[in-house]
């Protein structure tokens, strides 16, 4: 804790693990866990039961709502294959399973519905000759993916996926769905004035690029009421411009509020916003935190049959010299706050928005790990509530050791190991250091013993 602060663990406990009321919903603390990703279902997006346990165990560790991982309301939305998605009716099952594991613990649980637009990294077989639908023909910059233009037909098409997409989670039992509009997937690709160029209705001012999103908004809306929690994930700044500045910077926080403002809809649009930011991922400021060049050497070779600009990141990831000069780039580029990144961003769209109404709540996310911190955030009214990843792949019970103390003895590193390893592995935490033994071979038995442990109980048994 801060040795200034004039707040006991206690008085930051019971703030941190106050209810927490949405219009329509109500979260047993202000702890969330974010999306975070992992590779643990079949390959048609029917999930399994590795995804089953990873959601579990979350809960059980005392968080109050997980919102799910990306989950592709259409195959041609995916970033990676071997995500549960929810592109029929066929997958309101397994979700209904989740749901009833997850609230057997007393836990909410948001399904994030996504697009990963052009951002698709390996989208599987389905959609090895299509580009990636977008707001823009222009590839992504940093991999290279190909893109398309979305016609009107196709953004008809999209909204419909996504209305029922939030149908069938209401159908399975969940308690809300959140819009995945940050960090570079597909509604990003429209909201953001650093990537959207086109002439329609659909580009041009802030307005019109909003235009996509208030009408996903209004379909969902339609198809599951206003007594169903909805929540919007949007970049408070785009960044677009940080690792290559000749590109647009993207939308200003003045531009984000007023994005936000149009969202609300007269008060019957959505309920919550979830504050990242950048314009791509990764992205040096999201998830924020290193560059671990051994292990983006060894997995980011999944990407070379993928981008037109993969080739040459692999070859300079594979130089040690323009290696380092890159991991100097990022850590530049992102600053050397970590834990609460987003805040300044939040608390602009938590006051602009308070103001209209204050019953929208907001909830940043930026590597939250420690209560004194937390509980500032909440305190200063920049949100609500925060959301967590990383950390709580390094500790699955944080809640439990935030209530008893200011952080966990082991904490995450923010070594983003655990992201560059989903490009071919389970996900799970890779930071040997944080892993007891007397030599490597022990710590690392016990690193894939942690890693392993996802596929605890086995389907048969």
């Amino acid at each position: 804790m801060h040795p200034n602060s004039q707040y006991i663990h206690a008085d930051n406990t019971a703030l941190i693990f106050e209810e927490l009321k949405f219009r329509s919903l109500t979260v047993k603390n202000r702890l969330f866990r974010s999306n975070i990703s992992g590779q643990f279902d079949d390959y048609n997006g029917h999930g399994g039961n590795a995804r089953l346990n990873w959601e579990e165990k979350f809960a059980r560790g005392g968080i109050g709502c997980i919102i799910s991982s990306f989950t592709p309301v259409s195959v041609r939305g995916r970033i990676l294959v071997r995500y549960a998605m929810i592109d029929d009716d066929d997958k309101i099952p397994f979700w209904r399973e989740v749901g009833r594991r997850v609230h057997a613990h007393d836990c909410r649980f948001i399904m994030q519905l996504s697009h990963s637009g052009r951002q698709q990294d390996m989208g599987g077989v389905e959609n090895l000759f299509s580009k990636g639908l977008s707001s823009t023909s222009k590839s992504d910059y940093f991999h290279g993916l190909l893109a398309q233009a979305m016609t009107k037909p196709e953004i008809t098409e999209v909204v419909e996926q996504f209305a029922q997409g939030a149908r069938r989670a209401r159908e399975a039992g969940l308690d809300g769905v959140e819009l995945h509009g940050a960090n570079g997937y597909l509604l990003t690709q429209f909201l953001s004035s650093g990537i959207n160029d086109r002439t329609d209705e659909y580009g041009g001012g802030w307005e019109g690029r909003a235009r996509f999103v208030l009408e996903i908004v209004r379909a969902i809306r339609r198809e599951v009421g206003h007594d169903f929690h909805l929540q919007m994930k949007i970049n408070g700044l785009d960044h677009n411009d940080w690792l290559y500045p000749w590109l647009r910077k993207g939308n200003t926080l003045d531009e984000t509020v007023k994005i936000c403002t149009m969202l609300l809809d007269g008060g019957k649009g959505v309920d919550s916003f979830h504050v990242s930011s950048g314009s791509t991922f990764p992205h040096p400021r999201n998830p924020a935190g290193d560059l671990p060049l051994n292990d983006l050497h060894r997995w980011y070779d999944g990407m070379l049959s993928q981008g037109t600009r993969a080739p040459m990141n692999y070859a300079i990831f594979s130089n040690p010299l323009l290696a380092r000069a890159f991991q100097a780039l990022w850590r530049w580029r992102r600053g050397k706050v970590i834990e609460g990144i987003n805040l300044d961003y939040a608390r602009a769209v938590s006051e602009a928005i308070g103001k209209i109404d204050p019953d929208i709540k907001v909830l940043c996310t930026g590597g939250f790990q420690h209560a004194d911190r937390i509980a500032e955030a909440i305190r200063s009214k920049a949100c609500d509530g925060v959301t967590m990843a990383r950390p709580l792949i390094a500790n699955n019970d944080l809640p439990e050791i935030l209530a008893k103390a200011n952080g966990p003895e082991k904490e995450c590193t923010y070594c983003n190991k655990c992201l560059l390893n989903d490009l071919e592995n389970p996900l799970g935490c890779y930071d040997l250091s944080r892993f007891d033994g007397t030599s490597f071979e022990d710590r690392y038995d016990k690193m894939i013993k942690q890693v392993m442990s996802v596929f605890e109980p086995p389907t048969f048994h």
